[in-house]
């Protein structure tokens, strides 16, 4: 995997060009350096995943993202950041930030971060083989079916997560099948005009989903706690919550300071590519 750092600070690329080439997560095939990101650099390098520091002099992290991405860039992206603004966080992930690594750099998270988008990629990559091969093979599953696959896949992502006995499990099915059979985001349509669709009451099944979500984020972040490559937390830790809001709750959880903060939006969302993907 090819890996270019996006990052002003010399001594944060040096750590991190040793944690990437000395636990063999990929090659860094470039770096910006003090006079910040050069956009046509970066796109000729055609890197895999980009490090992008949030805070840099000229244009911040989450403007390169969004230019980049705005060019026909394909890497992923993973935002450095020591800022906790949930506007900023936000502002990121509708950018096309992909995951979230905190400042200062910690040895184990940058390892476990990088891995999780490594092997996202290599799932995307091998969907995508499997489709290809048996496009012209196979006959094309019913909408009935493929609602019914998408259905067991949810399901069996709230049960990892601890959400299936919630009254809000339901709620969060119904909502993500609509999205999905319509190829629409829950940041395309907003958590309120998509409940309005679904309930005569739309604030209690959006209240019932938001319970749903902070008992999930409860239950993942307690795995964290217990073993911090337990395989259901590695899995959907960064990808269906923002990944520093899981750490709040991990330290919430040890006594060290206050609750997580679950995002629906977010949450919802990543289950669509879940329930695609798998």
């Amino acid at each position: 995997m090819r890996i270019y750092i996006v990052e002003d600070d010399p001594s944060v690329v040096s750590v991190l060009e040793d944690i990437v080439e000395g636990s063999d997560l990929g090659t860094v095939c470039g770096d910006s350096g003090e006079t910040g990101a050069d956009l046509d650099q970066i796109l000729a390098m055609a890197p895999d995943l980009v490090l992008v520091d949030l805070l840099m002099p000229r244009k911040d992290g989450v403007q390169v993202v969004r230019e980049l991405k705005e060019r026909g860039c394909r890497a992923k992206f993973i935002m450095i950041s020591q800022v906790s603004s949930k506007e900023m966080v936000a502002k990121a992930y509708l950018a096309g930030v992909d995951f979230f690594i905190t400042k200062p750099i910690n040895l184990i998270e940058v390892r476990q971060v990088i891995r999780n988008v490594s092997q996202q990629m290599e799932n995307e990559r091998s969907l995508h083989t499997i489709q290809s091969v048996f496009a012209d093979k196979q006959p094309a599953a019913s909408a009935e079916q493929k609602r019914e696959q998408q259905r067991r896949r949810i399901q069996t992502t709230l049960s990892q997560l601890g959400m299936a006995g919630e009254k809000g499990a339901r709620d969060i099915i119904e909502m993500c099948l609509l999205l999905l059979e319509r190829g629409q985001t829950v940041s395309q349509v907003g958590v309120g005009a998509l409940c309005a669709q679904l309930s005569d009451t739309p604030k209690s099944m959006e209240q019932r989903a938001r319970r749903a979500v902070e008992r999930g984020l409860t239950h993942l972040a307690s795995l964290g706690v217990e073993d911090y490559g337990n395989e259901i937390f590695t899995q959907y830790a960064s990808r269906l919550f923002p990944f520093q809001e899981v750490r709040s709750e991990m330290a919430h959880l040890q006594g060290k300071g206050p609750k997580g903060r679950a995002n629906l939006k977010r949450f919802l969302d990543g289950m669509l590519v879940l329930a695609e993907e798998d």
